[in-house]
């Protein structure tokens, strides 16, 4: 089996995996990066006038050989998860190639599709099932089942010809699915021949990370002697921090409003697990039409997204008449309401990994808010596994070789886990 990591052995995100097995090639995620080489945050409107053969040479494409052109020789890509550095320059391969995803994670994107301005068509979806396994050419795939604050994530057993290769996906032990990590802690899969593991945390801190279960408090804590608004600016796909705030809320008799979007999300997963959702007559609940949203909805012809929650509205006077009474989730692009509702004081919740406060939009965003008194605070856990959970991960499969990917520190790897360590960088290729 020959492993080739086209892109992530020395950054986190824009992750692509191929493995070849006799005439078989499949692709395992084709993501698209986070940062461009300068280290800024990637834009990828600036590149997308440009031809694939000038996206391969500028390195934004990853260089897979048959990938882009008709006839295709890759008979299968596995998306692991919904975050768009695992998937998010799919669209430019091939239509023939057979696409394997969670149920779950196709219906994020296609809202993504509709909310996002992504593309993320995929014309004939093959859905994969937690722990059953299912067959591309040569290689037999097992997908388990990940804690990772993407809500359908996965890893991969990969077998062929005798050997075995474990894809990590991402992961951690701390969110709302941390049973499902000790249960594949007390059954790993056994003689791994190589372990393709991330490692997005190390070179950050070394603590453990705080649990879902202890943000959710700390968000409790937050809002119960609230006397005025509560902004939180988090991810809407971050399913595990939106239970969290909404059982906080619950908690401390607060109403939750998400917009438009993440009403449909909640809704439409609230289909895989129990999640508050508007449908589904949850209390404390509520919807806020950002204009913008609801103006490019109608427009784009997904007028019926929107009627579906008008009995769900939060008029923008009740919020300024009671604003201790409710919790936002906002982010930059809603500004212009926001600045309508007219707030000058309140809590604005920074709810995503520091770095992020950097880019542009958010800065702007965040000095506003707190030129206006709102007190900046800041509740996250990571989506990523801490150091003590990859030792105990890496310790548990015991491969007979550990490969990092998704890290900026592959040369930190050799001190940390007792595994052998193979640093491959990438387009280099490497036989199992």
């Amino acid at each position: 089996m020959n492993l080739t990591i086209h892109r992530g052995t020395n950054e986190i995100g824009g992750s692509c995996i191929e493995l070849q097995s006799g005439s078989s090639r499949i692709l395992l995620d084709f993501g698209m990066p986070l940062l461009n080489a300068n280290g800024k945050a990637f834009n990828f409107k600036e590149f997308e006038k440009f031809s694939v053969n000038e996206l391969v040479n500028k390195s934004i494409l990853p260089d897979v050989k048959e990938a882009y052109s008709e006839n295709s020789k890759i008979e299968g890509l596995i998306i692991s998860h919904s975050h768009a550095d695992h998937y998010g320059l799919m669209h430019y391969l091939n239509k023939d190639i057979p696409v394997w995803i969670g149920k779950a994670t196709h219906e994020i994107l296609k809202l993504n599709t509709i909310f996002l301005n992504q593309e993320n068509n995929i014309e004939k979806p093959n859905f994969f099932e937690r722990w059953k396994k299912f067959q591309i050419g040569n290689f037999t795939i097992t997908p388990y089942w990940n804690d990772h604050s993407a809500f359908d994530a996965y890893s991969f057993l990969i077998e062929s010809n005798g050997k075995k290769l474990f894809y990590s996906g991402d992961f951690r032990s701390h969110g709302r699915k941390k049973e499902v990590h000790k249960k594949f802690i007390e059954n790993p899969p056994k003689g791994v021949d190589c372990l393709i593991m991330e490692g997005t945390t190390i070179g950050r801190n070394t603590l453990k990370s705080k649990t879902e279960e202890e943000i959710e408090n700390d968000f409790y804590e937050c809002f119960k002697n609230s006397t005025a608004i509560n902004y939180v600016f988090t991810s809407t796909q971050n399913i595990d921090r939106l239970v969290s705030i909404y059982k906080a809320c619950l908690k401390s008799g607060k109403t939750f409003v998400v917009d438009v979007y993440g009403a449909c999300l909640l809704d439409k997963l609230s289909d895989y697990a129990k999640l508050p959702s508007l449908s589904k007559g949850y209390s404390n609940m509520g919807v806020y039409f950002y204009n913008s949203t609801t103006t490019k909805l109608i427009n784009g012809g997904n007028e019926k997204l929107v009627y579906k929650y008008v009995s769900k509205k939060i008029e923008k006077d009740a919020i300024i008449n009671n604003p201790s009474d409710y919790v936002l989730l906002v982010r930059p692009s809603m500004l212009r309401d926001l600045k309508s509702i007219n707030s000058k004081d309140g809590n604005f919740i920074y709810s995503m990994w520091s770095g992020y406060k950097e880019q542009p939009k958010t800065k702007v965003f965040i000095d506003l808010l707190v030129s206006n008194n709102f007190k900046l605070i800041e509740i996250h856990t990571s989506g990523h596994a801490d150091l003590e959970t990859l030792k105990e991960y890496a310790n548990a499969i015991n491969p007979k070789l550990l490969v990092p990917i998704h890290t900026n520190n592959k040369k930190d790897y050799k001190s940390i886990f007792e595994q052998p360590i193979l640093e491959l960088d990438d387009n280099q290729i490497y036989t199992i």
